[in-house]
């Protein structure tokens, strides 16, 4: 262990902190492209505040174009694009392109089901005193959904982590891309091993946290 550790442990602990950076960043832009998004899909279907086909429909099937396109299909797709935005397609910085535009359409969706959720006799008593629906969207839907919502979020973050683990397919570095580069392609089974079981205790650790975190949600 210890002869394991003086010969990995440095590039295990970098891998760690590059895929928490990618992570974390990518999850942080998805959120605010698709919590918006979300909402906007919710008030513009029909029969709701913002009744608007055009808008509707263009979201609609923008997000379902995406969401149809595999991760590691999408990653080589929009390398131009990733490119042009940042400068660079490798590395840290450039994977985070690709994966913002891979999660935000499926943060968008999941928020649209959650927001969905929200009992409509709730949202009729406040239209009914005259509450603006900015205040609606803040205050009624996304505060009653917001159990629902974390769920939605802890999901999303789990299958980011997984497309930062193919995201080393192109030398986007952390774990996923340490595993593939020595695991893989230098036969490094031991580092392979590990790799995959500090991928399990994330994804563990962060369902775990979701699961509580909505749970104490619900309950206030």
């Amino acid at each position: 262990m210890n002869e394991f550790l003086e010969l990995w442990g440095s590039d295990i602990w970098l891998a760690t902190i590059q895929t928490f950076q990618m992570v974390g960043i990518s999850l942080t832009i998805s959120v605010l492209i698709g919590l918006p998004l979300g909402v906007l899909l919710v008030l513009t279907r029909p029969g709701k505040a913002l009744d608007n086909k055009i808008i509707y429909n263009f979201l609609n099937v923008l997000i379902n174009i995406i969401r149809s396109i595999p991760f590691i299909i999408l990653l080589f797709f929009i390398l131009p694009f990733t490119k042009l935005i940042v400068g660079t397609s490798i590395g840290v910085k450039g994977v985070i392109v690709p994966l913002v535009v891979y999660t935000a359409p499926y943060i968008a969706r999941l928020m649209e089901t959650a927001l969905l959720e929200v009992d409509r006799g709730i949202i009729e008593a406040y239209e009914a005193m005259g509450i603006k629906t900015k205040h609606i969207i803040w205050h009624v839907l996304v505060r009653e959904a917001r159990s629902s919502i974390v769920l939605g979020l802890t999901i999303a973050t789990i299958g980011l982590i997984g497309a930062t683990a193919m995201a080393g397919l192109v030398g986007g570095g952390g774990l996923g891309d340490l595993a593939y580069r020595f695991g893989h392609l230098r036969y490094e089974v031991d580092v392979m091993y590990v790799t995959v079981i500090l991928l399990i205790i994330l994804v563990q650790g962060l369902q775990s946290l979701g699961n509580r975190l909505s749970a104490k949600l619900k309950k206030d």
